[in-house]
């Protein structure tokens, strides 16, 4: 039987207490927006940790903009992940990827000045780095994103998520320290069908929740 969430809040508050029963050791909770930023903001409130995000953008096939090929994230220096089977069945190539990512990079940008004010990024060097999302379908987004976040060096880094195909958290739970996720099912679709409500995420809600968060720090 398939685990169903009322919304985000709801898995983030999941989240949160399947976290909070492994003590880690000072940790700082980035989300992947829009949709990660609720999950997230229950988990930062349940650590008491400070909340931060992980600018990433997914590069689309070329006539469908919803089949990732790749993500590219921020970063000094900007984090490239690739998804070689996607990319190569839809015939496009790396030449297509490295036009598409500007665009992206320009957009990331973008979207840090409207969420943090340019405020500069959490210093993560030797504390515990929790990455949350709403849920993963390919995990191309979230493998740019631990790439980008593991060059920061952190003492340990934890994937958390509500919901997760069951191959794709066995290949991503290779590549952190811990992998938290609390649904597997067989039968995936897509990740709002594991939510009652899966409503967009508007960038109004996203600062409004970075703000209470960084009020109540």
């Amino acid at each position: 039987m398939r685990t169903v969430f009322e919304d985000r809040a709801d898995a983030g508050r999941q989240l949160g207490d399947a976290l909070r029963k492994k003590a880690l050791h000072d940790p700082v909770v980035f989300a992947l927006p829009r949709g990660g930023v609720p999950v997230a903001a229950e988990v930062a409130r349940a650590l008491k940790a400070p909340l931060d995000l992980v600018l990433v953008r997914k590069i689309g096939a070329p006539g469908q903009p919803e089949l990732a090929v790749a993500a590219v994230c921020d970063g000094a220096e900007p984090t490239l992940a690739i998804d070689d089977e996607t990319l190569s069945a839809c015939g496009a190539s790396m030449a297509y990827v490295n036009r598409e990512a500007p665009q992206h990079l320009a957009e990331i940008e973008r979207r840090r000045h409207v969420y943090l004010k340019d405020r500069p990024p959490t210093d993560v060097e030797g504390k515990t780095v929790v990455l949350v999302d709403d849920g993963i379908a390919t995990g191309t987004s979230v493998r740019a994103a631990l790439e980008s976040l593991r060059r920061r060096r952190p003492g340990r880094l934890v994937l958390a998520v509500p919901v997760a195909p069951p191959e794709e958290a066995a290949r991503l739970r290779e590549e952190v320290d811990d992998l938290v996720c609390l649904s597997t099912p067989v039968l995936f679709g897509a990740v709002g069908n594991h939510y009652r409500s899966f409503g967009q995420t508007s960038d109004e809600e996203v600062i409004e929740l970075l703000e209470q968060s960084h009020a109540a720090r």
